[in-house]
């Protein structure tokens, strides 16, 4: 049985620690209802669990998906937002790269956590027509 409040809560530690983020709420909010002065901002939302039972008595093997969302705003009309966006998707990028000794990110929770990765396509709208840039980054975390 997995413990999963304190498995969400390292991995919202882990990528509020990761940028220079203004604002980081795990309580997800449209990019429309964040004011430029609280960008960059970082939000989580949990997206959906999966259990698999590898063989007949065996406990379920938990699969957690997670989205990091990412805004930035600029105001300078010459300048591109993702600019300001690609250093934060980095950032977050660098924050969960494994350690190379075991190449397993843990998240600080060897005992709950075997694995979590940035898994499949990350959504951006790089605010080319307007001021605001955002990243859509999913994150799977597998459980023990």
């Amino acid at each position: 049985m997995i413990q999963r409040e304190p498995i969400y809560a390292a991995l919202f530690a882990l990528a509020a620690g990761a940028g220079n983020f203004v604002t980081v709420e795990r309580r997800w909010r449209h990019w429309s209802e964040v004011t430029p002065a609280e960008q960059p901002a970082l939000f989580m939302r949990q997206r959906g669990e999966t259990a698999v039972v590898k063989a007949l008595g065996a406990p379920p093997v938990w699969t957690l998906a997670i989205e990091l969302c990412l805004y930035a705003h600029s105001s300078d009309p010459y300048g591109t937002p993702a600019s300001l966006l690609n250093p934060l998707v980095d950032a977050v990028e660098a924050a969960l790269a494994p350690p190379a000794a075991t190449g397993l990110q843990t998240l600080g929770l060897p005992q709950f956590v075997q694995h979590a990765w940035i898994a499949g396509k990350v959504t951006t709208d790089d605010g080319a027509l307007r001021d605001q840039a955002v990243a859509l980054v999913p994150v799977e975390i597998l459980c023990v």
